[in-house]
């Protein structure tokens, strides 16, 4: 028997015996897993240093922090997150208990990704722990030093109820043979296609966070020079290697040089005239990469960057300008830090150029003009239960007619920081969902429930042949009736309210 099918067994076999479904071992479990990003903070920081040239402030504040937010956040809300949810009653079902009760899915497998090997690897994992479910993670063999940390958390968490199985592609194929009740895999489309085609032998439900081209669309009448820093930021942020990071700029060719410009002044001010030097910009994570990166340049104009250094992994933050469409750079996510700037005329032509491509993971926009070129920051209108979102015309138009897995204006990337925001991709760049309850909810089966009394067997004589025109007339009534509860309940405090009011006001007119 191989070593990943025993894991998976194992599992299965800690499961089985139900040890995962009590609250307060969940929990346990969260608190165990923090546990293990506390004390193992500083080899997790020597891992990410070899493997991708990360400094120990960046390892905390992109890959720590908001781990430790998931993790505080699951243990804040577990009890009402696992609690059975009523839903509304009809007629028929007003004196039954019908809800939806979260279960756990069974064993799920994780396979992480490299350009963030912990983050993007141990959220899931969150969701899997929240959720009762069993757990096998694979991390990625590509950041082979946080593997060998990885390693390390059968010493904090259950060791029979979560594995760690570490390895390269054969190792990975060999997981993929076995039966899940869940897999969750970060990564490219390519790969993500062979994971769900694995799981579909089982009938294995995925979640498929995969990326793709992020576009990012500049307005002209916008203030450049805030929305140049940002994407500089979003952009060469762990040199480039982050999922959502914006891929190519779309802009109007009157702004490119000024755009350009913009962003050379950022990149000297965050990673100063030598990025190279600088302990806070990063390195490609391996030569085989390096060398994909740098074909990419072939055939475009290099406006800023493109100097680089094969033995180090080092390749400058570059931009691009004046970059066809077909291009070799506009076939395959860069993931890497190379900005092409693809020029358009105006807004309707941006949008098209988006929707002639596959769904995106994230779409950037920036903006801060309406119709009437005054500039306009979102409200809410709060009009009863439904809140009006106004925005600037270009967001608008950017958000009704085009379509992606998330739509950030005037920032970049910062959308996956919020646990309330499902993260997930659309179409090509992903299916699924987690951060949060949405994680809970993912690896969670919402099991449907009714419970009924072996009662009121008059009402149900509607359903039982011979089937005449007065039982379909109660059946609408009683199946299409939908009752407020909320709304009765209300009404009859109200109305206990009158009757103690005018009992008291009789008694004292006494």
């Amino acid at each position: 028997m191989s070593r990943e099918k025993l894991a998976v067994q194992q599992a299965r076999k800690a499961f089985l015996t139900g040890g995962s479904k009590p609250l307060e071992y969940r929990i346990k479990q969260l608190k165990n897993l923090h546990r293990f990003i506390t004390e193992r903070a500083t080899d997790i920081t020597n891992a990410l240093r070899k493997d991708l040239y990360k400094s120990e402030n960046a390892t905390q504040m992109f890959e720590i922090l908001g781990l430790e937010g998931e993790i505080n956040l699951a243990v804040s809300n577990l009890a009402e997150w696992a609690a059975p949810r009523p839903v509304n009653k009809t007629l028929l079902t007003i004196s039954d208990d019908v809800y939806i009760q979260p279960e756990p899915l069974g064993v799920v497998l994780i396979i992480g990704a490299w350009n963030y090997p912990i983050a993007v690897t141990l959220q899931p994992l969150v969701g899997a722990i929240a959720a009762g479910n069993a757990a096998v993670v694979k991390p990625s063999e590509v950041s082979s030093h946080t593997a060998k940390v990885m390693e390390l958390l059968p010493l904090y968490l259950d060791p029979e109820m979560y594995k760690v199985v570490t390895g390269g592609v054969p190792e990975t194929q060999e997981l993929l043979k076995q039966r899940f009740d869940h897999i969750f895999y970060t990564g490219n489309s390519t790969v993500g296609k062979l994971v769900m085609e694995a799981a579909a032998r089982h009938l294995t439900p995925v979640t498929l966070e995969l990326g793709g081209k992020s576009p990012c669309y500049i307005d002209k009448n916008c203030d450049i020079r805030i929305a140049c820093r940002r994407i500089t930021w979003g952009k060469y942020m762990n040199c480039g290697q982050t999922c959502i990071a914006p891929d190519y700029i779309l802009c109007e060719s009157s702004i490119q040089d000024k755009v350009i410009n913009e962003i050379q002044k950022c990149i000297q001010e965050f990673y100063t005239k030598d990025p190279k030097s600088f302990a806070d910009y990063g390195r490609i994570i391996n030569q085989r990469h390096f060398k994909r990166i740098m074909a990419l340049l072939e055939g475009s104009t290099v406006a800023i960057g493109g100097d680089s250094d094969e033995s180090e992994c080092y390749i400058a933050p570059t931009v691009l300008r004046d970059v066809a469409s077909g291009s070799k750079v506009m076939q395959e996510e860069i993931f890497g830090p190379i900005l092409p700037i693809i020029t358009v005329n105006g807004l309707n032509e941006a949008i098209q150029f988006i929707n002639e491509r596959e769904k995106p993971l994230a779409l950037y926009v920036f903006s801060s003009s309406s119709k009437v070129g005054r500039v306009m920051h979102y409200f809410q209108l709060l009009n009863g239960k439904q809140t009006i979102y106004i925005f600037s015309q270009v967001i608008k138009q950017m958000i009704s007619e085009t379509s992606s897995g998330a739509l950030l204006a005037n920032d970049c990337l910062v959308h996956f920081t919020i646990s309330d925001l499902p993260f997930g991709g659309v179409g090509n760049s992903g299916t699924g969902r987690y951060h949060g309850k949405y994680g809970f909810d993912q690896l969670s089966h919402l099991r449907s429930c009714l419970i009924k009394k072996l009662n009121m067997e008059g009402v149900n004589q509607m359903r039982y042949p011979p089937h005449t025109t007065e039982k379909l007339r109660w059946a609408r009534v009683f199946l299409l009736k939908q009752v407020n509860l909320a709304r009765w309940r209300q009404m009859a405090q109200v109305a206990m309210l009158v009757a103690l009011a005018a009992f008291v006001v009789k008694r004292f007119l006494r």
